[in-house]
């Protein structure tokens, strides 16, 4: 038992002193302070278990961990990556085709995604950054509205009648003295408008829902770990979430493989494959099946609490390396009218500014190629949406996955402080620098007749340029069915070849009686195994070979371009978290990706895009049917040098005007221990600085920001 008097300090010799004061009892009453703590203690136990509301059962609270939690949140980053940047690009030509747009259009739709993230980066990661709220319950939510958004994605597909396959009609055939339902429009197309405003609407919930993955998930993990495993952690959550877009490349390639209308239409029936410029792939399945797997994740990540135990140690032992000057001075914020006060004060950061632009100009590049790399790959190659697919999966996963991963093991093998970790950018990014003149090379372009090469009969006067002689009286009409004719030269349609009869082979057509097409000896043959006989054909309904050698070079390449790329994408977080101050973070994370989009990844597509629409050669029912290899080589290197040489000079300036506390340090590693005091592991005092001459060695700019590396030590 305490004394009568325990919780205050009496003197009693003041006690018979008569001076005209009365004693007042201060002291709290212990049954009322006993209760107080008990309720106090209660709501924050409730408040830091695991569970849905009323329901926190106690079998749950084994996974209240920062390695569940990572779990979760890593699972959360792959579906957004395999989504947004995998299932979406994968599929950019496939829709083109099926619903005659251009890669302006493609590129709008691609660019929503980032729009919406423009514009809720700020409200979100402001609200979700204060000390009351929950970060999960943003997070959970968020990829609830993911799951939402790629049901919407895949509507348009339930929305129209089934697709008609190209080759299938009368106009398609050379059929002498008919009369042409349509005639070729060799111009842009500007139809799609309905299709475009769904993929747009579900581009945007995709970016609303993703938002607070990569800043309140962020910082939510940070929070919950020691500095020295904090970027262990978000190395591993970035990795994740480059493996998803890889997925999505991987799995959505796989996709396209399958005939659109599967559920209906056997596509052995309609005589193509894969490999027919008709194909079009069961886009839309990737979408139906991510809606599914965000339902699954939102759930576990809306039970985790607003923190895990021991938080509040780790925010007590950590250092600050905010940069010196008028932001590290400034108390958090609270208050939404102080906004405007938050923003000046990041702003002033010139480091956090210039890791702002060089964020932008990596956005811009990886936004840009990610989004239409597919589509280069098909054309300068020759190969389908499926390999194409294919092959940006290979090169994803160990190049983008790997580098992220050791961008994140370097900084924490060196130990590297701010500047150390800003240095690192720089080399990364100028090695990444010279692998950008892997887009060089270049094929020759595509053998088309009448295109790229001319007929082997004598052009019509006053026709367009896919009539010739050969099919002047065929009225060919202006359906787009490219088919490859014995001459090893492709023709726009069967019709454009000249061709009189059609035979349906199990997966192919063959075509016969091609007036278009230059005689050979002998004939390619068709072997048909149900009969057991072999067909000569003059065209088939598949893509002609293309013999540039070029393809597993531009694969390596590629490789190294998009390894040196991810390896300073960790260490430019870590450096973007340690230059402004703890209570910063969130919102400063907010800003950083609202410069981003602003300035890279919403205009990135639009500019990829139009510059791709350049170098189109021939447009067929709305959508590009032919590009032009140089152009379109010549115009990815100009991006790509541009925006990777931006990249350079920013993180070098950021480096030039960066000023840890204390501000006269220029050497990169860091101390070993996270905080002064006693080590931990091993019960030991860590080494102290030497101190000579009554002066304090700061020579290794790491200093603790409450004593300012004061000189009266």
């Amino acid at each position: 038992m305490l004394p009568e008097n325990a919780g205050g300090c009496i003197n009693k010799a003041f006690e018979s002193v008569d001076d005209g004061f009365q004693t007042i009892d201060l002291r709290i009453r212990r049954e009322d302070g006993d209760r107080n703590d008990r309720n106090g203690e209660w709501s924050a136990e409730r408040d830091l278990r695991c569970g849905w509301g009323v329901l926190r059962p106690a079998w749950l609270q084994r996974f209240r961990t920062a390695k569940w939690a990572l779990f979760w949140l890593c699972w959360a980053g792959a579906i957004q990556g395999m989504v947004v940047n995998g299932f979406v690009n994968v599929v950019i030509t496939t829709i083109e085709r099926r619903f005659g747009l251009r890669s302006m259009q493609t590129g709008v739709i691609a660019g929503g995604y980032d729009m919406a993230s423009f514009a809720c980066l700020a409200p979100v990661t402001y609200l979700g950054g204060r000390s009351s709220a929950s970060k999960p319950r943003w997070l959970g939510w968020g990829v609830l509205l993911m799951g939402i958004g790629s049901l919407l994605f895949a509507l348009p597909h339930f929305l129209i009648p089934p697709y008609k396959v190209a080759g299938e009609e009368p106009d398609d055939l050379c059929i002498v003295n008919q009369t042409a339902s349509s005639s070729w429009k060799d111009a842009p197309g500007e139809g799609g408008a309905w299709a475009v405003a769904v993929f747009v609407a579900a581009q945007l919930l995709h970016g609303a829902g993703a938002t607070p993955l990569f800043t309140l998930g962020v910082t939510y993990i940070d929070e919950n770990v020691s500095k020295k495993m904090s970027s262990v952690y978000l190395g591993v959550y970035y990795t994740m979430a480059v493996v998803g877009p890889a997925l999505g490349y991987v799995v959505g390639g796989q996709m396209l493989k399958i005939y659109t209308d599967f559920a209906t239409v056997d596509s052995e029936t309609l005589g193509i494959t894969p490999l027919s410029s008709s194909w079009i792939g069961a886009w839309w399945v990737g979408f139906i099946f991510s809606a599914v797997l965000c339902l699954v994740v939102a759930l576990p990540l809306l039970a985790f609490p607003y923190e895990l135990p021991g938080a509040a140690e780790i925010r007590a032992s950590k250092i600050s390396e905010a940069h010196e000057g008028a932001a590290t001075k400034t108390a958090a914020f609270s208050a939404l009218r102080e906004l405007p006060k938050a923003t000046a004060a990041l702003f002033k950061n010139p480091t956090f500014m210039f890791l702002n632009l060089a964020g932008a100009s990596e956005g811009m590049l990886i936004s840009g190629f990610a989004a239409f790399l597919p589509k280069l790959i098909e054309n300068q190659f020759a190969v389908n949406a499926s390999q194409a697919a294919m092959l940006l999966g290979v090169i994803t996963v160990p190049a983008g996955g790997g580098g992220t991963f050791l961008g994140g093991w370097l900084v924490k093998r060196w130990r590297l402080t701010c500047a150390g970790i800003i240095k690192l950018c720089v080399v990364a990014t100028l090695l990444a620098v010279v692998f950008s003149f892997s887009f060089v090379l270049s094929c020759d372009n595509y053998p088309f007749a009448g295109v790229t090469i001319p007929y082997n009969s004598p052009s019509v006067s006053g026709g367009d340029r896919l009539s010739a002689e050969c099919n002047a009286g065929c009225a060919c009409g202006a359906r787009a069915a490219a088919v490859c004719g014995a001459d090893a030269r492709a023709y726009a349609s069967p019709c454009r070849a000249g061709c009189a009869r059609a035979l349906a082979r199990g997966a192919h057509t063959l075509y016969q009686r091609c007036a278009c097409v230059a005689p050979v000896a002998p004939l390619p043959l068709y072997y048909d195994a149900e009969t057991n006989t072999s067909i000569p054909y003059e065209a088939i309904n598949s893509t002609c070979s293309s013999e540039c050698p070029y393809l597993w070079l531009f694969v390596f390449l590629s490789f190294c371009l998009m390894l040196f790329t991810f390896v300073a994408t960790m260490p430019a977080l870590s450096a973007t978290l340690r230059c402004v101050r703890e209570e910063q973070r969130s919102f400063a994370l907010g800003l950083q990706w609202i410069v981003v989009r602003l300035l890279g990844t919403i205009p990135a597509p639009l500019l990829f895009g139009f510059l791709i629409d350049r170098a189109c050669r021939l447009w067929a029912a709305g959508a590009c049917a032919l590009y032009d290899n140089v152009h379109m080589s010549r115009y990815m290197l100009a991006l790509a040098l541009a925006g990777k040489l931006c990249s350079l000079l920013f993180f070098f300036f950021a480096w030039w005007f960066y000023r840890p506390p204390g501000g006269k340090s220029d050497n990169a590693v860091a101390p070993a221990a996270d905080a002064p005091g006693r080590d931990k592991a091993n019960g030991s005092l860590p080494t102290v600085t030497t101190i000579a001459n009554g002066t304090l060695d700061r020579s290794n700019g790491y200093c603790n920001a409450a004593l300012e590396c004061s000189d009266h030590l």
